[in-house]
């Protein structure tokens, strides 16, 4: 039930469609919409730093919430010191952002660098907020195969949304059209970092060799040990560096540890 008197902001930012590109709300960002609405209802406040102007940023007013308020910049500028200097004259007791940019940079650090620059707690992988009374918040944190932990976290604080909380509701055209998009200019601040960088689309992770689980000690030793049953192996003796390294490499293209 949503809490009258609790202040609480959720960062936006625009998305992509995984398959098309075409620009919209972002997953992650829209289920933290959904969980600020069920903490504060419509009181909730939707800030994003950037372009005003950007349609799919109204997919957010669409979820029911009457405004967005937009801190202005230029592509390629640092979203942070704004960010910082908003929410530190915000009377904010909850802010609430996606775990990773689906656009952009998307390198996932800014929920860690607000909540460092801020000196508030962060929690990552927030799944549901149980509680908040006294100053703090009960809060379930998602933890790998759907395990939960249940932390107690101070007020105010920083938590990144993840998958494992309530899925967004869809927007509406209506509310969409009628949402106030509030633009306020601020200053701008070159982001240094990425004008000196080159930005590459991320890969999946390599994937690991294949690793022998023991209970005991002399379980381990002796799988590690025993010959391997398959007899798609050779061994190599008296070989050149050159052979040596090449059959390595055919090895790790096999195990799909490199490509």
């Amino acid at each position: 039930m949503a809490d009258v008197s609790l202040e609480v902001i959720t960062l936006v930012s625009v998305g992509a469609h995984p398959t098309s590109g075409r620009a919209r709300r972002a997953e992650q960002d829209a289920r933290a919409v959904e969980l600020g609405l069920h903490l504060a209802g419509n009181r909730l406040q939707l800030l994003h730093a950037g372009n005003p102007y950007e349609e799919a940023l109204r997919g957010y007013l669409g979820m029911g919430i009457p405004a967005l308020h937009v801190l202005e910049q230029p592509k390629g500028a640092d979203a942070l010191p704004v960010l910082v200097d908003y929410l530190r004259e915000a009377s904010v007791q909850v802010v609430l952002t996606g775990t990773q940019a689906e656009t952009g940079e998307g390198s996932g650090m800014l929920p860690y660098l607000l909540a460092e620059a801020l000196g508030w707690p962060l929690v990552v992988g927030l799944a549901e907020v149980e509680t908040i009374e006294g100053g703090s918040a009960q809060v379930l944190q998602a933890l790998p195969r759907g395990q939960r932990r249940r932390l107690r976290v101070r007020l105010p604080f920083v938590a990144s949304v993840d998958n494992a909380a309530p899925v967004a509701r869809q927007s509406a055209f209506g509310p969409a059209r009628r949402g106030q998009i509030e633009v306020q200019e601020v200053e701008v601040v070159d982001d240094i970092l990425l004008s000196e960088s080159t930005l590459q689309p991320s890969r999946p992770r390599p994937k690991r060799l294949k690793v022998i689980k023991a209970k005991t000690a002399a379980d381990r030793f002796r799988a590690a040990t025993a010959k391997a049953s398959g007899d798609g192996g050779q061994i190599l003796r008296d070989v050149t560096p050159e052979a040596g390294a090449e059959a390595i490499f055919k090895l790790l293209r096999e195990e799909g540890v490199i490509r």
